[in-house]
């Protein structure tokens, strides 16, 4: 009975929050990647063109070898400190893949896919308590956190999914709920990279059209929304930023 009426809630909850993404400008883009990565979450397999198929970073994906690839290290240029406050967002299974214990931050997340937040929020807190906090369910452009909370907040993996539009309203977002001076990491796709092109129409065909937008333009909105940018570390598909407002 109490795990029927969980998912009762659960499917309340979804239904509430989808009928106010329904009112919102960015609902097309936001749905698409919410039931892209769903698919990907629950273990389902994708039916592709056999042209798609064919393509080398198709085997990659496959493979698994991909994610090494294109996963942006943000500790690298941004690593929490023991008891930052840090607001992962588009957060995924963060808590559960990268070293939250070793730096002994306080770890909180958002996530528009359902099966990821449940999944953290079940799985995070067993596997410490202390610093593992709450995943919310949610678009980046809409935190569910108050204003002045965090000491870092992380976007990395979803920029592209959304037009430089939506990311001025994310911006303007993470500035209001990170503290003064704090840093904001986060990683674009570079269109001038070899695999960006063959990368952006696999995860077309996987349900999520991607936006090839100039680096040049994505400084140009940072500095446009008060940002300062720190750092710049190049990889092979993403380009991150650390950015200071």
């Amino acid at each position: 009975m109490s795990e029927k009426k969980s998912a009762s809630s659960s499917n309340q909850e979804k239904s509430s929050w989808f009928a106010q993404q329904n009112l919102d400008n960015w609902h097309t883009q936001i749905m698409a990647v919410q039931a892209r990565f769903d698919q990907e979450y629950r273990g389902e397999s994708f039916e592709l063109p056999s042209e798609v198929e064919a393509m080398p970073i198709f085997h990659d994906y496959a493979s698994g070898n991909l994610t090494t690839k294109i996963v942006s290290p943000f500790w690298e240029i941004a690593k929490p400190k023991k008891n930052q406050k840090c607001l992962d967002i588009g957060c995924g299974v963060s808590f559960l893949i990268y070293p939250w214990r070793d730096w002994e931050a306080f770890f909180y997340g958002q996530e528009i896919s359902t099966i990821a937040r449940d999944n953290l929020n079940q799985r995070g807190s067993l596997l410490n308590y202390k610093l593992f906090k709450r995943v919310e369910l949610g678009p980046a452009h809409q935190l569910k956190y108050e204003a002045n909370e965090f000491d870092l907040a992380i976007a990395t993996g979803f920029s592209c999914y959304y037009p430089i539009d939506y990311w001025e309203d994310v911006v303007k977002e993470v500035k209001r709920v990170l503290k003064s001076e704090c840093q904001f990491v986060f990683d674009v796709v570079n269109p001038e990279q070899p695999m960006a092109e063959n990368w952006a129409i696999l995860e077309t065909y996987l349900g999520a059209e991607v936006f090839l937008e100039p680096l040049e333009n994505w400084e140009k909105m940072i500095k446009a929304r008060g940002g300062k940018i720190v750092k710049r570390q190049p990889g092979e598909l993403f380009q991150m930023y650390k950015v200071k407002f």
